[in-house]
């Protein structure tokens, strides 16, 4: 079964699982899911507990040990599997598909493991513990669900905040949920309950941002050009690299112009998107994306991002970083950048 974070508090209250698998990119969700499956548990009567870390010579042997063993102080134990990296090798490999056919009676598991790719998704062992628990999924918010993210955090703690105050959250923080988690604890700490004022806000909350490079991808897709060009300059303040970035913007082009000629040929906007090997975020707001851009517009895209490499190997004049920029916004927002260029 799998289930995402933000589902897990409403699955703990119907059922306590035998097994969870907690796995994800973003490590507040992480931590906040196996903190609420710990404190279900002991709520349940689950108060012995025994941590496993899997390190380099870890002996397998101890995963089906542990389960085997009777609790001395309790009916009700919980056994924590701790894994830093989603490659525990041929022999544990073995061990967590043995442990999952037979999970030990009257044991609460929870296996916790970094961001898994969709390869290591498919493996034996985690098809082997999905298929025997719930695998709890913490996933990066995106920047569009981000301000209602935010605000439902300052509704648990008697706050609210008003769309313009919620945009000026989310630009701060973007990128940071651990960050933004703490600057939303402060406003909580130095605001009383109620309504969030703008300008106390502006007061009170750091600039936390951090800008990852496959985010522009999104930003470009949703035809956010603000957020596109903020996202931008911040990665070049970062000091990112130049050509991960023209590739990560140029990709979309190539997408949507695969996605583009395979509709074109008769394929569903599904089947093409995934022939194009576009998921996640990215599937969601391609359509709208589609239909903001045309071929030709796309293929004057891939001739600019082929001329900002020329730049950044020294072959061409220019300025990279502004090209970059008018490339993201020539996808991003099209019809502003035409009108601005005839009216130039």
């Amino acid at each position: 079964m799998q289930i995402d974070s933000e589902q897990l508090a409403r699955h703990l209250e119907r059922q306590l699982a035998p097994l969870y698998i907690v796995y994800g990119d973003e490590p507040l969700l992480a931590i906040e899911a196996s903190d609420r499956i710990r404190a279900t548990a002991r709520a349940k009567g689950y108060a012995e507990r025994e941590v496993l870390q899997v390190e380099a010579g870890f002996e397998w042997r101890r995963l089906h040990a542990s389960g085997a063993n009777m609790s001395l102080f309790s009916t009700l134990r919980m056994v924590e599997l701790r894994l830093p990296t989603a490659s525990p090798g041929v022999e544990g490999g073995a061990a967590l598909v043995d442990y999952a056919a037979a999970l030990p009676p009257d044991t609460l598991t929870l296996v916790s493991l970094p961001k898994l790719d969709r390869r290591a998704k498919e493996t034996k062992w985690f098809v082997a513990l999905e298929a025997a628990g719930v695998a709890v999924q913490a996933q990066k918010v995106p920047f569009d669900q981000l301000p209602a993210w935010l605000s439902g955090r300052l509704r648990s703690q008697g706050q609210s905040a008003g769309p313009e105050v919620l945009e000026f959250l989310a630009a701060r923080v973007e990128g940071n949920l651990l960050a933004a988690h703490q600057e939303v604890q402060k406003l909580g700490l130095l605001f009383p309950a109620g309504p969030l004022a703008l300008e106390d806000v502006k007061s009170a909350v750091m600039d936390v941002a951090r800008y990852d490079v496959f985010g522009l991808g999104p930003a470009i897709l949703d035809g956010d050009a603000l957020h596109f060009v903020r996202m931008l300059e911040g990665l070049r303040g970062e000091g990112a690299g130049l050509p991960l970035v023209l590739w990560a913007i140029a990709e979309e082009a190539r997408a949507l112009l695969r996605v583009q000629s395979a509709v074109a040929a008769g394929a569903p906007v599904q089947q093409a998107m995934r022939d194009a090997k576009v998921w996640g975020d990215r599937a969601r707001l391609m359509p709208k994306a589609l239909r903001r851009c045309s071929g030709p517009q796309l293929m004057a895209a891939l001739g600019q991002a082929a001329r900002i490499d020329r730049i950044a190997k020294g072959v061409a004049r220019g300025d990279a970083w502004d090209e970059l920029r008018q490339l993201g916004l020539r996808l991003a927002a099209p019809e502003t950048v035409r009108l601005a260029t005839e009216s130039s």
